[in-house]
């Protein structure tokens, strides 16, 4: 590969629209902390985009997690059903919080969570339900709420790479008592860092805010009955997602045409496995571009990357399951459990470039490199 080649990262945002005038009005009005207008103007505005009544802005996706765990009251002895193939975040809030995680395994087409193994799951201790959505396909909703109707479980909603897609029509982030975002840069919106809480239900919004501010009190700031974090997102950070907010229908449509144009230049090469482009409930919306090595191709998803690192192309693995997570089988968690989906793309699975900058030249590069190491 010629030194003159330039690196091909695996996501770049775009910051060309309003960010820039909003920063400077941050900076010449002297808001940049959590008090700054831009939080409240951010909240609102996504909140109702989701049909929500009430937004709780956050420093990251992680923090709205450990929130809204918190906010549930889910505690020592409880336990909480969650796929096992996700960020290890969704485990943590969880096991912070003095509860267990239940692992369930993934469906081998969409990668999100199997939901006919939850029923199954389910204890005289199991407290909520925790769905993630994975790489741009939501989990199929209906029979998760139904379960937690019928068993009167909380439902925590993982939206955070979920901006703009719909499960049959509905918006996800609309469907937990409690759901959740995240505005790393790699997501359709960004905030560099940054996290939203969403729900209806007031009570639970009260308590996310206070959590997130350290649990101050109305009547005397500085006394706390209970403990809380500095959650807080700055006015800086807001300032951004109001203007990503503005082109979020337009990233959308860019991240589902390039998801296209990889489907169209992939399809048909021996030994991968594609994203699916659409299933009855959902039409792909390609947060990443996922690939799965097929068991005939001779090496491994981390083979298959520092092939393409040496030829300049950025990729990221995909998630390593929670229970094989080392940190927690130190805990004693997970003895014996198996989810053998979850293992299989963990190794297998790997995404390409798929930034929202990603260009047309970018994207032809990278799949022809692609097929040339498979080959």
């Amino acid at each position: 590969m010629s030194e003159s080649v330039k690196p091909i990262p695996v996501n770049e945002p775009l910051l060309d629209g309003s960010e820039k005038q909003h920063l400077i009005e941050c900076i010449e009005t002297g808001w940049i902390s959590s008090e700054g207008p831009f939080v409240r103007q951010f909240e609102e505005q996504f909140a109702k985009m989701l049909d929500r009544r009430f937004g709780i802005a956050v420093c990251n996706g992680s923090a709205a997690l450990d929130a809204a765990v918190a906010a549930l009251r889910i505690g020592a002895g409880d336990e909480v059903i969650m796929p096992s193939f996700t960020i290890i975040s969704c485990a943590a809030a969880v096991v912070r919080a003095g509860a267990k995680p239940v692992v369930v395994d993934s469906c081998s087409d969409t990668w999100n969570m199997d939901v006919t193994q939850i029923e199954s799951k389910i204890t005289s201790r199991t407290k909520a339900i925790l769905v993630v959505h994975i790489y741009g396909l939501p989990v199929d909703m209906e029979p998760v709420l139904d379960i937690a109707a019928k068993y009167g479980l909380a439902l925590i909603e993982d939206a955070a790479e979920a901006h703009g897609q719909a499960y049959k029509g509905q918006l996800c982030g609309s469907f937990g008592d409690l759901s959740t975002f995240s505005f790393y840069p790699n997501k359709h919106i960004t905030t560099g860092e940054g996290g939203m809480i969403v729900t209806n239900d007031g009570r639970l919004a009260e308590r996310s805010r206070s959590l997130r501010n350290l649990c101050f009190q109305t009547h005397q700031r500085f006394v706390h009955e209970e403990w809380g974090w500095n959650l807080r997102m700055t006015n800086l950070q807001a300032a951004l997602g109001v203007a990503q907010m503005e082109r979020l229908e337009e990233f959308v449509q860019r991240k589902r045409h390039i998801g296209a144009r990889y489907t169209e230049l992939l399809k048909g090469v021996e030994g991968l496995e594609l994203p699916l482009v659409k299933t009855e409930y959902a039409e792909n919306i390609y947060w990443v571009f996922g690939l799965v090595l097929k068991e005939e191709v001779p090496f491994d998803a981390k083979e298959a990357m520092r092939r393409l690192a040496i030829e300049k192309i950025g990729t990221r693995p995909f998630f390593w399951p929670m229970h094989e997570q080392p940190v927690m089988k130190k805990m004693g968690l997970f003895d014996n459990e198996s989810c053998p989906v979850a293992e299989r793309i963990a190794r297998r699975g790997f995404y390409i470039p798929s930034g929202l900058a990603l260009t047309e030249e970018q994207i032809v590069r990278v799949t022809e490199t692609l097929k040339t190491i498979l080959n």
